[in-house]
């Protein structure tokens, strides 16, 4: 039986207080939310997800002082960034209190926390008694979902309601940050330029790599292998792939440049990288669910949200 898709908020409040998942909506892509609070509510996240529980999850709240309700202090500069980009696609990783299970922060002393951007969502937390703990709305390891339909088609038989906000207007998942040895670190590169966070902080961030499978994950979402549909990936120079695999039936994920005779997803004809990054996930579910045999795309420019596309696709071209 698959799941209903509803903007119905009173049913997605009686489902979550009785300790169910629901997905829900956020700017960057659709989340699997249950209470932080409930270890046996989180968990249920993880079963349906198939996520392994050596990555932590992501503590959703609807207003800034909440975070006192989770994080037992804020670093140097973290007021700084909450007030700049929250609510909006930054997730802080920031000392734990007590009373968030471990289960949520793999076992961390740390959680990670964000305020997220969506009208919808940020009305169901200001009507909760207990902040969402809530990765991406997807069997774990495979493209985050952008739409509600997105999630019904992984999802839908598995969790009860999917609380329907539209596409996601970001379309990656939120840039991590943390502190980490006295000094800010980026874990993971998404809705919100390193460059603005390191104009707000006046100072350079330090950078924290991808981490093996199996190992305790400093933040969510730094596997090296991820976000990957089940067809392979490649990722580099289009021309000189076309003609290493010249009678394969190939796709290609482009930042604005059509590749005939080939099926082609172009992200954004004008070259904006914002809406090429609100593209990317629904262009590699296309590909993946065509005839081609694996899909080759091109690296973006390295520069504002063009970091977290070229995160990304490099992940979804890991080995497996």
């Amino acid at each position: 039986m698959s799941a209903h898709i509803g903007t119905d908020l009173a049913l997605a409040l009686q489902l979550l207080r009785a300790g169910e998942p629901v997905a829900i909506p956020t700017e960057t892509v659709y989340g699997l939310a249950a209470n932080a609070f409930d270890p046996d509510a989180v968990l249920k996240i993880f079963t349906i997800k198939q996520r392994p529980s050596f990555d932590p999850l992501i503590v959703h709240i609807g207003k800034s002082e909440d975070v006192h309700r989770v994080a037992k202090e804020l670093p140097p500069g973290a007021e700084r960034l909450m007030a700049a980009f929250w609510p909006g696609p930054l997730t802080l990783v920031l000392p734990k209190k007590m009373e968030v299970p471990d289960i949520v922060t793999s076992g961390l002393d740390t959680v990670a926390v964000r305020m997220p951007a969506h009208p919808l969502t940020l009305e169901l937390l200001s009507l909760l008694e207990f902040p969402l703990a809530a990765p991406s709305a997807n069997p774990f390891g495979y493209v985050s979902p952008t739409t509600a339909q997105h999630v019904a088609d992984q999802l839908g038989d598995r969790i009860p309601y999917i609380l329907d906000g539209g596409a996601c207007e970001v379309g990656v998942e939120s840039t991590i940050v943390g502190w980490e040895a006295g000094q800010w670190t980026m874990y993971r590169p998404g809705g919100i330029a390193v460059e603005a966070i390191e104009a707000c902080l006046g100072m350079r961030l330090r950078r924290g790599g991808a981490q093996a499978e199996g190992t305790a994950q400093a933040a969510p979402g730094m596997l090296e292998s991820h976000y990957a549909p089940r067809k392979p990936v490649h990722v580099g120079n289009v021309e000189d792939m076309l003609s290493a695999h010249n009678g394969e039936r190939v796709a290609v994920i482009s930042f604005r440049t059509p590749y005939p005779p080939h099926r082609c997803e172009v992200l954004s004809a004008s070259g904006e990288l914002h809406e090429a990054a609100r593209n990317l996930f629904a262009a590699l579910r296309t590909l993946d669910t065509s005839d081609c045999e694996l899909i080759l795309a091109e690296h973006f420019p390295e520069e504002g949200i063009g970091r977290a596309i070229n995160d990304r696709l490099r992940r979804a071209a890991a080995a497996r």
